[in-house]
Formats: C-alpha cells, sequence, structure tokens
C-alpha cells in the first residue's frame, strides 16, 4: 500500500464517522501523508454579534483539517494542545478553507500547521496543533 493510498483509506475511515464536520457542512477536498484541506461556506448560522463567522466556527474548521492529517498515517491520533491566531473575519456566503501541513512527527508526537483563507485567497487564521498518537488503527492492513 502506498503512503496515499493509505492516507486516503485513513480518511475515509474517519470521515465516515465524522458527524460534526458534516453537520457544519465541511468537505474534505485533499488528504496526503501528512497534510489535508478542508473547507465550508459561512452561512447566516455561524455569524457571532458583530456579523462575522464566530471564531468557533473556524477553529473547528482548522482543528478538522489538522485531524485529518494528523491521522493519515492509519495510527489513532488526537489533539494534545491547539492554538489559533484570528487575523481577517470570515464574511457570511464565503468559502473558508483550511489547509494543515505536517511540522515535525517524532515518535508519537507531531506537530501540525494550519492556514485558514477565505475566498480571496487571505488567511483568515492562523492554526498550531499539537498531536499525540494512541492505540489503534482506522483500517486493518496487510502485511
Amino acid at each position: 500500500m502506498t503512503p496515499q493510498d493509505r492516507a486516503e483509506r485513513s480518511a475515509a475511515a474517519m470521515w465516515a464517522g465524522d458527524a460534526a464536520s458534516k453537520h457544519l457542512g465541511m468537505t474534505l477536498d485533499a488528504v496526503a501523508p501528512g497534510r489535508a484541506t478542508l473547507s465550508f461556506t459561512v452561512k447566516a448560522e455561524h455569524l457571532n454579534g458583530h456579523g462575522i463567522c464566530h471564531g468557533g466556527y473556524i477553529f473547528t474548521l482548522a482543528d478538522s483539517a489538522f485531524a485529518f492529517a494528523c491521522n493519515s498515517y492509519n495510527r489513532l491520533v488526537v489533539a494534545q494542545h491547539n492554538a489559533i491566531t484570528y487575523l481577517s473575519p470570515g464574511q457570511e456566503g464565503e468559502r473558508l478553507t483550511a489547509e494543515a501541513v505536517e511540522v515535525s512527527l517524532t515518535g508519537r508526537s507531531g506537530v501540525y500547521d494550519v492556514t485558514v483563507t477565505g475566498g480571496d485567497g487571505r488567511i483568515v487564521a492562523l492554526f498550531r496543533g499539537f498531536s499525540r498518537q494512541i492505540d489503534g488503527r482506522h483500517f486493518e492492513e496487510e502485511p
């Protein structure tokens, strides 16, 4: 099995049970070893009292991209710590895209950077996620 096949099968297994990302209308646009891209369109129900996308939804998008990137090796991986910096507001009707990239993977610990961009390409938020591998796999692999 190629690393790309492993990443795609791991993503398919995760996506099948990811009710939260689906409920928000996210799509899994791309996955590769240590990488993932997800997106969603900001709707009226995602807006806060300022009329812009609530930061929690932006965080959730980034966190989902992080999750698919760090789970792309057919190992069960969870978040250990995450941080986000908001740089520009998301607007109603705009498609936000989160691209997660592996920065470091050493033993059971990983570091991933996620850039959330708006429909015009501007940076909406920068997210850094720290992951920790736990016991288990997404699917059984043949030796």
